[in-house]
């Protein structure tokens, strides 16, 4: 057999190795997760752009809660700082970090609306009430968001942890990556809302 012919037998041989033990599988699995989170990341951001409008709008109002407007700043501030890059993804603590912020965040916007349902005028102001319905329309988007990018670095990281395919993981340095815990997903699953049909009085 002459040397070219090896040299193909060779590259053969290591495709059909590479491909039995998970390579292809990771690469494939590998770019569905960047994807799923370039999508939450677009959603989490389209988020914060809407933030600075409904402040604006909630500021008009006479005698609203300066603290809940000031922890909504605050937390968007410490969520808009973090640079989340493509790699953050494989960094355990700075994904830790990130969420927690977008937790905070989250939960500083669920307040501001539940506070602002006893303004009556914000409640009549048609540009507030735009404003939460993009806001409600965002949460659910960052929701499937992020349940497609919990699905997706499961099926990774059962790759990257189960047998052969953990040996290919290891010479390749396929660690498993970090994913959202469930505390976090249990408190940002449920969009803030407000009911317009309950009138309160201030």
């Amino acid at each position: 057999m002459s040397r070219t012919r090896w040299h193909w037998l060779l590259a053969l041989i290591a495709a059909l190795s590479l491909s039995g033990c998970g390579y292809n599988d990771f690469q494939r699995l590998d770019e569905q997760v960047k994807a799923s989170w370039s999508e939450v990341l677009n959603q989490y951001q389209r988020r914060a752009d809407l933030i600075p409008n409904i402040v604006a709008t909630v500021k008009g109002e006479a005698g609203f809660e300066q603290d809940t407007l000031t922890k909504v700043i605050e937390a968007r501030s410490r969520a808009t700082s973090i640079n989340a890059t493509p790699e953050l993804v494989n960094n355990p603590e700075a994904f830790e970090k990130f969420q927690k912020a977008q937790g905070e965040l989250t939960g500083a916007l669920s307040r501001l609306m539940v506070v602002a349902e006893q303004y009556p005028t914000l409640k009549a102001n048609q540009a507030f009430q735009d404003l939460r319905v993009q806001l409600e329309g965002t949460e659910n988007r960052i929701t499937v968001a992020r349940n497609r990018y919990i699905k997706t670095v499961a099926d990774y990281n059962v790759l990257a942890r189960s047998f052969p395919t953990n040996l290919t993981a290891m010479i390749f340095s396929y660690s498993p990556k970090p994913n959202f815990t469930v505390q976090n997903e249990a408190q940002i699953s449920v969009p803030p809302t407000v009911s317009f049909d309950k009138a309160a009085s201030k």
